[in-house]
């Protein structure tokens, strides 16, 4: 019998240990394909490149996985693969772990989600997981069992249609259980400093802190995650508004 494909990007790069850890977790499960950005790409959501070319440059295996990167972000790293990399199509797209948290309204703005988003659109059960410590000498070892698990249960039982998943980890702590829950309404602030070159001119970096709008909402990923628990989260990358709301809006612009 064939060996399920297993097709795995990120964003912070095809050096990422998180990336590797990864491999490690899956690569009992199929083939294993990492087709990654050859630069960090954080913060890239579903963009893609249009006025550059990309390029692929292929490296050595790592534990038995094929090993690629693109000039490119998360979602040419799928789409490339998907046209001209890998053998055949994904039995899944997997994405990380990536280097810091994709919970709350993060999920929009992230790279490592762009690529998950990007195989749900095509049809494939697809996965994103991320561990809330940015070093990249994170400790991933936590995520073990549960990376293990849901990988081998979504590529054997799939995913609902137009359904992926957003799962996270905390970090430095004995992680409790899992929690299936939605993500929090949430915002950033202080988002920008301002600064001052050597000549005189101002420039601006983008900081901030994310705020939970529901604190206290057992309903949400931003409340199980300082309680030790794993968060996942389904996502739909093709949300529509309810009818309802279509129909309010359809009179309203009558």
């Amino acid at each position: 019998m064939e060996k399920k494909l297993i097709l795995i990007s990120n964003d912070d790069s095809v050096n990422a240990p998180g990336l590797h850890f990864l491999v490690d977790c899956v690569k009992d499960l199929g083939e294993v394909w990492v087709v990654a950005p050859d630069q960090p790409k954080s913060g890239q959501s579903s963009s893609l490149t249009f006025n550059a070319p990309l390029r692929i440059s292929e490296y050595p295996g790592y534990e038995g996985a094929h090993l690629l990167s693109v000039s490119g972000t998360p979602v040419d790293c799928i789409k490339l693969a998907m046209h001209n990399i890998v053998p055949r199509r994904p039995d899944i797209v997997l994405a990380g772990i990536n280097h810091g948290s994709n919970a709350g309204n993060s999920v929009i703005y992230s790279g490592t989600m762009g690529a998950v988003f990007e195989g749900c659109m095509a049809g494939i059960p697809s996965v994103g997981y991320s561990l809330l410590h940015h070093s990249m000498a994170a400790d991933f070892s936590e995520c073990t069992p549960y990376v293990k698990s849901i990988t081998a249960k979504v590529l054997a039982e799939g995913l609902p249609e137009g359904i992926c998943l957003n799962v996270n980890f905390p970090a430095k702590v004995k992680i409790e259980g899992m929690k299936v829950v939605r993500a929090a309404r949430s915002h950033w602030t202080e988002e920008y400093q301002n600064f001052t070159d050597p000549h005189g001119k101002p420039f601006y970096w983008l900081t901030g802190r994310q705020i939970n709008d529901e604190e206290g909402n057992p309903e949400t990923d931003l409340y199980w995650l300082p309680r030790n628990y794993a968060t996942c989260v389904p996502c739909s990358a093709l949300q529509n508004a309810p009818a309802a709301d279509i129909a309010a809006i359809a009179d309203m612009l009558k």
